[in-house]
């Protein structure tokens, strides 16, 4: 496993933005793991977040496009963190552009997009935090479209939660590549957050011991994609 991933994978830990327990989630699903991209709340934070994300879409699809995009609204701040850090970290001069959740009336930026006008033949990458139903995909990628003749080049999330989408039978990512034709990726999958934490120390206490461990071989026995 790369180092960058590592480093994240207890930067979210130390972020209190990965936790382990009992928790419920909106689909009704009782889940020994939560992931709340909201809690990265400071400027150190969300520097490194950039940073992880810039690393993981290098990783991943390379540098060749022109656009962040950030579905609203926990998009936004990802597409403009991230767009930072690639200028960063490689020297790579992109734009970001973001969606409204209401379309503005008035104004020189009326509409409902916000950031970069979207031109023909541009060439976006997408940046979520954790897809689980495919739904913002689902909302964003046709005004995407609509905006301008785009070519998305890849959605990337900061984790893969490895678990049965809408069909029932294999991950919300994988069923959006299907849907839409673009690849999916993520800075690191479930399987590499418990090979990782599992009886190892952060900040001094162990987040997933052998009782953890064993609830979510449980819950992926109930949940797990078959892919």
């Amino acid at each position: 496993m790369e180092a960058y991933k590592r480093e994240f994978i207890e930067f979210m830990v130390q972020s209190d933005v990965l936790k382990f327990g009992d928790f419920t989630l909106k689909s009704g699903r009782k889940s020994p793991f939560f992931m709340n991209a909201g809690a990265y709340v400071t400027g150190e934070q969300l520097h490194r977040l950039g940073l992880y994300y810039a690393q993981a879409i290098n990783d991943n699809f390379g540098l060749d496009f022109d656009v962040v995009f950030g579905p609203a609204y926990k998009g936004i701040p990802l597409a403009v963190v991230t767009a930072m850090a690639l200028q960063e970290l490689y020297g790579k001069e992109v734009k970001y552009c973001c969606n409204r959740k209401e379309a503005k009336d008035h104004g020189a930026d009326a509409g409902n997009l916000l950031g970069a006008e979207l031109a023909d033949g541009d060439r976006v990458i997408m940046v979520e935090d954790v897809t689980t139903s495919g739904k913002s995909i689902d909302e964003t990628y046709p005004i995407l479209k609509g905006a301008a003749d785009v070519e998305v080049r890849g959605l990337i999330v900061s984790l893969n939660r490895m678990e049965v989408g809408k069909g029932g039978v294999t991950t919300a990512q994988k069923e959006i590549e299907a849907k839409y034709g673009f690849p999916v990726a993520s800075i690191v999958s479930m399987a590499e957050v418990k090979e990782c934490l599992h009886n190892h120390e952060v900040a001094g206490r162990v987040v997933i011991d052998d009782d953890i461990a064993a609830a979510i071989d449980a819950y992926y026995e109930q949940w797990g994609a078959k892919e």
